[in-house]
């Protein structure tokens, strides 16, 4: 169970540098702001090729690795909320 707040503490921070790439890309224009925020990947494609910013490298790279430590704790967190919900209760009850 303690991996739960550890998924919310990376998505938390992924979506700090979501949201900071997103600005950057109103900034730039209004379709480009558009594209990143309704096509999926675009996002990704946007961070690496078109984004400047001082801290460029500590945005992206927290934008990717809390994206991906999210995904890992939350499925390791339900899997184990299931684990736990499948057991069956002992004879006695």
């Amino acid at each position: 169970m303690p991996l739960l707040p550890l998924a919310i503490l990376f998505g938390v921070v992924s979506l700090a540098c979501a949201v900071t790439l997103l600005i950057h890309a109103f900034r730039r224009s209004v379709g480009t702001g558009v594209m990143v925020l309704l096509i999926p990947c675009y996002m990704l494609v946007y961070a690496f090729s078109q984004f400047e910013h001082p801290r460029k490298n500590l945005i992206v790279a927290g934008f990717v690795a809390s994206t991906v430590l999210t995904a890992v704790f939350l499925g390791m967190g339900v899997h184990g909320i299931a684990a736990v919900a499948a057991r069956t209760p002992p004879p006695g009850f």
